[in-house]
């Protein structure tokens, strides 16, 4: 093992010899990391790197710290590296797969979350994840299986049930997808989207009323959701309620929501 050893000359030329081994780097990164000073832990897992360069704890956590600054395409070759000297972590693939996910690489991060469950099959947001990116791809159905097994091996992770009526609703089944929202809803009932996500489909089957109470909840947590207003403003003009529509509409406007102009030129004046 290599050894990295500063020796420091005072001015009565004593010697103080300071020796870090590789372990004591990747110590000195995991407490950098735990106190969030991620460009530290970096310099600090860099360092364990040159003394042993088969670390792979230290490629794992200087991905993870370049991951937790958002520096994804970074991240993936120590993840890479990681995984090439053991293989049987099973988390390198989740974290390196996360990171295809963020960077739009949906296949890729597909083929990390194939290898994450082949190596742990009870592992739940494997297979939320595995959902996801098949949602991202427009493939509605394989998605919803993978939140049914997710589902099965934890009931209790809001995103799987939230994404899974998202892609009920995209494939018509307006009154399954509510369902979901539902037990999203109960599971986190501050979480504004599925607010959002029921009060559309509730407004596919006409339940306007429904929809407006969805929205009007959406609303008071966060009243700065332009898209709430527009949904709301343009249930509203359904259901003839014009005036209060349009202000609505207007408050999307303002809000960044463009789309509400539209409208509010073709009803609003």
């Amino acid at each position: 093992m290599k050894i990295l050893c500063l020796v420091f000359v005072f001015s009565n030329f004593t010697q103080l010899i300071y020796c870090q081994s590789a372990e004591s780097f990747v110590t000195s990164g995991f407490n950098k990391f735990a106190n969030k000073n991620y460009q530290g832990a970096i310099i600090d897992f860099s360092k364990a790197i040159e003394q042993n360069p088969k670390n792979s704890i230290a490629y794992y956590n200087r991905g993870l710290s370049k991951d937790n600054l958002g520096d994804f395409q970074n991240a993936i070759p120590d993840y890479t590296t990681a995984i090439e000297l053991n293989p049987d972590d099973s988390m390198v693939y989740f974290v390196r797969g996360f990171c295809k996910y963020k960077l739009g690489d949906y296949y890729g991060a597909i083929i990390d979350y194939n290898k994450l469950i082949e190596k742990d099959s009870k592992n739940a947001k494997g297979y939320l994840f595995l959902g996801d990116c098949k949602l991202h791809l427009n493939d509605f159905s394989g998605a919803i299986n993978d939140y049914n097994k997710s589902i099965e091996l934890n009931p209790l992770i809001y995103d799987t049930y939230n994404n899974r009526g998202i892609c009920k609703s995209k494939l018509g089944d307006n009154r399954g997808a509510i369902s979901d929202f539902n037990k999203a809803i109960d599971l986190d009932p501050n979480q504004t989207n599925s607010y959002l996500n029921r009060g559309r489909n509730k407004a596919n089957l006409k339940d306007y009323r429904g929809a407006l109470d969805d929205y009007n909840k959406l609303i008071d947590i966060n009243p700065k959701n332009g898209e709430a207003f527009y949904n709301r403003g343009v249930v509203k003009i359904i259901m003839q309620e014009k005036n209060s529509g349009c202000l609505d509409l207007s408050k999307a406007g303002e809000l960044g929501f463009e789309n509400a102009y539209e409208l509010i030129k073709k009803y609003c004046n």
